[in-house]
């Protein structure tokens, strides 16, 4: 059921809200960045999202280098709220909202959440990795 979720980083600088289904399901990846950010997100359309304040205080960085998504973190306490881009394969243009940013979904909504293994360490993201338990 799609739901309007807050979000927000540590030190409250950055704040955003989300209308999210997370009955539709979320992902983890284990490419570079997801491995070490420890990623878990859910995917939306740029419409179902919207920065509530700290747009000055937002940090970018574009891993891929050819500018298909924007990891957005606050550049005061360095918490990743949320991913923007467009990339055709998924979509087009996305938000992927960190799950770790929501503060007001329940511990309940979250275990219940589907959750996709995507295997970008090695360019196959249709299918889940071969171990996912040290991810």
């Amino acid at each position: 059921m799609q739901k309007t979720y807050h979000g927000s980083c540590r030190c409250g600088a950055v704040a955003f809200a989300a209308d999210i289904d997370l009955d539709k399901g979320t992902t983890r990846c284990n490419c570079s960045f997801c491995r070490k950010a420890r990623n878990w997100g859910v995917l939306i359309k740029p419409e179902a999202f919207r920065l509530l304040r700290g747009r000055d205080r937002l940090g970018r960085y574009d891993m891929s280098g050819g500018g298909h998504s924007d990891h957005c973190f606050c550049a005061i306490c360095g918490i990743r709220v949320f991913s923007e881009g467009d990339v055709p394969e998924i979509g087009g243009a996305f938000v992927s909202v960190a799950i770790a940013a929501l503060d007001d979904a329940s511990e309940a909504e979250l275990i219940a959440a589907p959750l996709t293994w995507c295997d970008g360490l090695n360019n196959n993201w249709w299918n889940p990795p071969g171990e996912i338990r040290h991810l």
